[in-house]
């Protein structure tokens, strides 16, 4: 038994006869034997449950390469059904903007939150599509960008401040059968309540800190150090000396790390 409120991430193989391989298989996602909150198992059960309705239609779209407008229906169905997000309290449809409208804007709380900018289901995404819309997030101070034709989920971050290039953080195809767990994990962190709780946040500091610098960083930290002398020591029988631990921060820093990427 869990804790009062909490549950073992995972769910029971469905026992809908259409539903795909991979949705019916037991997902761990990425907790495996932690617990998860209430909001969150509820979430992820309702994205899954989505995504099992979403699968034929989907499939039917691209097939007849449907229009930017049968496209933007099944969206929106995936946003309210899947994510989580109420029709009429969150949504805004030709979200009016300085420049010109977006497709949809997000808002949590009352609060403008993402623009979401749709494609036709047989349109190949690309960073220029998100030109307009990122200049119109700009002006309204949005700094969550959403690219989607119905298959593909792009998730970009977009800092207001200080110009720096805009991040992909979440990219996933909902017909790839293979990656669709993982798929399923990362939408989980564009829902409603895992924005508010922070996790969508969390995602992106995750990505920032995969970086070369950041990973530099921890390379040559104290913890990482005494790490690696522990197993080298082990693979040589070597019993230790004076200064071991000074002789692998400097093979790190010489023969590992690039030297743009050194601090000292």
């Amino acid at each position: 038994m869990g804790e009062p409120g909490f549950h073992r991430v995972g769910f029971a193989e469905s026992e809908d006869p259409d539903a795909t391989h991979v949705l019916a298989r037991t997902a761990e996602f990425s907790l495996s034997d932690s617990f998860a909150p209430q909001w969150e198992m509820e979430g992820r059960s309702r994205l899954v449950e989505a995504l099992r309705r979403i699968i034929k239609p989907l499939t039917a779209l691209v097939e007849r390469d449907a229009n930017e407008g049968d496209t933007r229906l099944l969206v929106t169905d995936f946003l309210c059904h899947g994510l989580n997000y109420d029709k009429y309290k969150d949504l805004t449809t030709e979200y009016q903007t300085k420049g010109e409208s977006v497709d949809f804007g997000i808002r949590i709380n009352g609060k403008l939150f993402a623009f979401v900018e749709v494609k036709r289901c047989g349109q190949r995404l690309d960073i220029r599509s998100l030109r307009q819309v990122r200049a119109n997030a700009a002006a309204e101070d949005v700094e969550w960008l959403v690219l989607t034709n119905g298959r593909n989920w792009r998730v970009y971050h977009a800092p207001l401040d200080d110009g720096t290039a805009t991040e992909l953080i979440i990219d996933i195809d909902l017909l790839d059968e293979e990656a669709l767990p993982v798929a399923i994990d990362a939408l989980f962190h564009l829902g409603k309540d895992a924005v508010r709780n922070g996790r969508l946040e969390h995602l992106r500091r995750w990505r920032g800190a995969l970086a070369a610098a950041p990973l530099a960083d921890v390379l040559v930290s104290g913890p990482v150090v005494r790490a690696i002398h522990k197993e080298l020591r082990g693979r040589t029988g070597h019993k230790g000396h004076e200064g071991d631990l000074e002789d692998v921060l400097t093979a790190l820093r010489t023969g590992i790390i690039p030297k743009n990427l050194r601090t000292s």
